[in-house]
C-alpha cells in the first residue's frame, strides 16, 4: 500500500511569492507559529487548525478557499459512504 494522498492542498507558497516574496519565517511570525510548522503545512504533511487556517488567509487577505483546497476524492472516509 502506498503513501496516502493529502486531503488538503494549499497555495501558501504561491501566495507568499505574490505578497512581496514573503518568507516562511515572516508568515510564521505573522500567524504565531514556527517556521517548521509553515514548512510542514506547505508540504501537506500537516493540516493546520481551523483557527490557524483563518489566520493564514487573513494575512494574505484572501478567502480561506483560496489558501486551502479540500480534496474529497482522496478522502477514504467519503469513499466508504
Amino acid at each position: 500500500m502506498g503513501k496516502p494522498l493529502p486531503l488538503i492542498s494549499n497555495n501558501i507558497r504561491k501566495l507568499r511569492f505574490h505578497h512581496n516574496e514573503m518568507t516562511q519565517q515572516e508568515l510564521a511570525d505573522n500567524v504565531g507559529v514556527t517556521r517548521q510548522t509553515i514548512v510542514a503545512i506547505e508540504a501537506a504533511k500537516y493540516s493546520p487548525s481551523l483557527e490557524l487556517a483563518f489566520r493564514i488567509a487573513h494575512v494574505f487577505n484572501v478567502p480561506l478557499e483560496e489558501v486551502f483546497i479540500y480534496l474529497p476524492d482522496h478522502d477514504p472516509i467519503l469513499k466508504q459512504a
